[in-house]
């Protein structure tokens, strides 16, 4: 599945801040709040194969299996230099990391291969189209009854969460965050016919507003 509007933007869409993107995340996102949160309501389990879907330079995927050393994980993202840098995260933990090249819209994975995608900061760099896309991508992936777990900038509640998003908006560009400011994910993922969608929680930082969503592939396809 090509999309035409195929163009990436990087974790931090100008490359000079890819070395940078960490620290800057950890001081500005509370990005361990809502990490933990994300991985705390996605129900993990031994056994299971999990994706962390744009897990940039893996963060999140390494928070998980040292959380749960035994799952099978795997992490996807569009940009080569941040997957550098997540190898040799993992590598310097002694971690082992399957980390594949590819893009959220258009995976190289079979039918029902895992039992939950789990993503932080991917949907807000995707166009509309892509978001769609992803989400049907995703519900490709996932087995019957497995389970997507999302962490991304949401509608702000007030002025003053709006006005610091507009920092946001200025790096990662507006034709892609304006669907975050209308509050559209929740939308894109019950139109992509996910069941059980639930807004789990909002944590305010410094930037904006960050939402936890968790939904489900029907069990049953129609």
């Amino acid at each position: 599945m090509k999309s035409e509007n195929a163009q990436y933007s990087s974790a931090a869409r100008f490359e000079v801040f890819t070395a940078i993107y960490d620290p800057a995340v950890a001081f500005t996102c509370r990005e361990k709040t809502f990490k933990r949160a994300l991985i705390a309501q996605a129900g993990l389990a031994q056994g299971q194969r999990v994706l962390d879907l744009g897990c940039g330079t893996c963060t999140l995927t390494l928070m998980i299996l040292e959380a749960y050393p035994g799952l099978d994980m795997t992490g996807l993202d569009a940009d080569e230099r941040v997957l550098s840098i997540a190898a040799k995260k993992a590598a310097k933990r002694g971690i082992e990391l399957q980390l594949d090249l590819g893009m959220s819209y258009d995976m190289p994975y079979e039918d029902a291969s895992f039992d939950r995608v789990v993503s932080s900061y991917l949907f807000h760099h995707l166009t509309p189209e892509n978001k769609r896309m992803t989400l049907a991508e995703v519900m490709r992936v996932l087995k019957p009854g497995g389970e997507l777990h999302v962490a991304d900038w949401g509608k702000p509640p007030n002025f003053p969460l709006r006005l610091a998003f507009f920092a946001v908006q200025l790096l990662d560009g507006f034709k892609t965050t304006s669907d975050s400011v209308r509050g559209m994910l929740p939308v894109y993922i019950e139109d992509a016919g996910y069941e059980g969608l639930e807004t789990t929680r909002h944590i305010p930082t410094p930037l904006g507003s960050v939402f936890l969503y968790h939904a489900s592939k029907p069990r049953t396809q129609a």
